[in-house]
């Protein structure tokens, strides 16, 4: 996963769940996220990286790092089908 793609992930994440400072790390659910959150976080995903990432990827309650693995795989999922 290349570092565009991680600041890419934590911009949707922070501009979405907008936690408090310090509370970056925190998970999905305890940031106050819920089913349109993820709708808009999965949309933003595809429309910044164009790549598909699962909404149940968000209701495992990942926290940041963990979302950032989840999209650097969609990213690399959809370099590898384009690559085919």
């Amino acid at each position: 996963m290349t570092n565009s793609v991680e600041e890419t992930a934590t911009r949707i994440w922070t501009d979405i769940l907008r936690p408090a400072a310090g509370q970056e790390d925190r998970s999905f659910f305890a940031l106050g996220g819920q089913s349109v959150s993820a709708v808009r976080i999965v949309a933003r995903v595809e429309a910044e990286l164009g790549a598909e990432l699962d909404i149940r990827v968000l209701f495992e309650d990942p926290d940041l790092a963990a979302f950032r693995q989840a999209v650097g795989e969609a990213v690399d999922a959809l370099a590898e089908s384009r690559a085919a």
